[in-house]
């Protein structure tokens, strides 16, 4: 049977090997959740992202997380927004702040899978993936 939402999968797999403390998780490939890695990676939530293979010779996105110490993490919530059956879309001027700057929105927009930062400079709206923070 087939997943309904790979992009809630791959959230919810970082979320709880953040909790758990593992250095890396696995996650099913896709394009839009390589996109998401590569804006986690260039916000600076994750350390880093590599196709793998797991034994089935499935490809994999293996993502390597990131804490600062032993005592804290750098990611301390992941939230979905739009899911399949509700999805969220806002315009570029009403696209909200993640706990008044200290987080980030992932959005796809027309120029692709962005920041809200990005989004507003760019002055493009989209789907609001999910919030990090």
């Amino acid at each position: 049977m087939g997943m309904t939402d790979p992009i809630a999968d791959m959230l919810t797999r970082i979320r709880n090997a953040n909790k758990a403390r593992f250095k890396s998780v696995n996650v099913y490939m896709s394009r839009m959740n390589v996109n998401i890695a590569k804006v986690l990676k260039k916000a600076g939530y994750i350390n880093s992202h590599d196709n793998v293979k797991d034994e089935k010779g499935q490809q994999m996105l293996k993502i390597t997380l990131k804490y600062p110490d032993t005592k804290r993490t750098v990611i301390t919530d992941i939230e979905r927004i739009s899911k399949p059956g509700r999805r969220v879309y806002v315009a570029s001027d009403s696209i909200p702040k993640v706990l008044n700057g200290y987080g980030i929105s992932v959005l796809s927009t027309s120029r692709g899978v962005i920041t809200d930062e990005e989004a507003r400079e760019l002055n493009v709206g989209g789907e609001i993936l999910c919030k990090v923070w």
